[in-house]
């Protein structure tokens, strides 16, 4: 783990003098053409999912450091092809889709019961965190850690996970440890960040969010498919590690606690291209995106 990294202004944006006009902000896209090597990072194979569906594949990072007692369930459940032949079971609009077994078709391995919640964990002392500079409704501070979108709480010693597009939680019953893994969800709409603290969060898709977000909407209550709708199955899911080399998707991230990253963030508090007419100078948590791309090749 790094040392903390404060959010820090571009000196770019600094007038030096009354005649010397500013100079313009870089773009998202300049930003990222600019970024060296070192601002990436690949994907753990050892803690990554691949969930096949038929339209393509969805890639998971999981998130041990946050949900670890979660992530060894769902790792569990994966590796003995628990989710294999499972189907899509819920896509509600605006909120979330989720898959699982609510028929009880497919036994829990050996091994696979409750675990403590984790909707947050201790403060860490040395936790690398880039925090957002412009405050939060949910949190009293917010910002990144290891490429997750997190929030956390100085005086409660508190972290925890933020419900932003993309993120996937754990369903859970009214029991707080009613949670395995055995049934997951991700956002596809407005962050639900009143489910922060609430409903352990174990990762956040970072390619292939489409294939989940176009689905045809559920008719039963909460976006549940009704028993004349055609749940999508899902093909399988597997853990990266467990998949040959050259079958696996080769995509690595852009580093959260980098200058690079945070000249990121202000290329989208304020918008330089000229199609934005009043600058916001601000952004939400859920509003920072967080980069993707192909392995270039060595």
């Amino acid at each position: 783990m790094g040392r903390n990294l404060k959010f820090l202004i571009p000196c770019a944006l600094v007038i030096l003098s009354h005649s010397a006009p500013a100079a313009k902000q870089p773009s998202m896209p300049e930003v990222l053409a600019a970024s060296s090597p070192a601002d990436w990072r690949p994907l753990d194979p050892e803690n990554t999912l691949y969930v096949e569906l038929p339209g393509g594949r969805v890639v998971i990072e999981l998130a041990p450091a946050f949900a670890p007692l979660h992530v060894v369930n769902i790792k569990t459940l994966t590796r003995a092809g628990y989710f294999n032949g499972l189907s899509i079971i819920r896509e509600q609009d605006n909120y979330v889709a989720q898959w699982g077994d609510p028929e009880n078709r497919h036994p829990l391995p050996t091994g696979i019961g409750k675990v403590a919640p984790e909707f947050d964990s201790t403060l860490p002392p040395q936790m690398a965190f880039t925090r957002l500079p412009d405050g939060d409704v949910y949190a009293p501070e917010v910002g990144f850690s290891a490429g997750f979108p997190v929030a956390r709480s100085l005086k409660l010693h508190k972290v925890w996970l933020a419900h932003c597009y993309g993120m996937v939680g754990v369903g859970r019953d009214l029991d707080a440890e009613s949670g395995s893994g055995a049934e997951m969800y991700v956002v596809i709409g407005h962050a639900p960040r009143h489910l922060d603290r609430n409903v352990a969060l174990v990762g956040r898709v970072v390619k292939g969010i489409e294939l989940l977000s176009s689905l045809p909407r559920g008719s039963a209550e909460m976006g549940f498919y009704a028993k004349n709708e055609k749940p999508l199955p899902i093909k399988s899911i597997r853990v990266a590690a467990d998949v040959p080399a050259a079958e696996r998707s080769n995509l690595e991230v852009i580093r959260t606690d980098t200058p690079t990253f945070a000249a990121l963030v202000e290329s989208r508090r304020n918008r330089p291209e000229d199609f934005f007419k009043t600058q916001a100078g601000r952004i939400d948590l859920c509003n920072v995106p967080i980069a993707v791309r192909e392995r270039p090749a060595h």
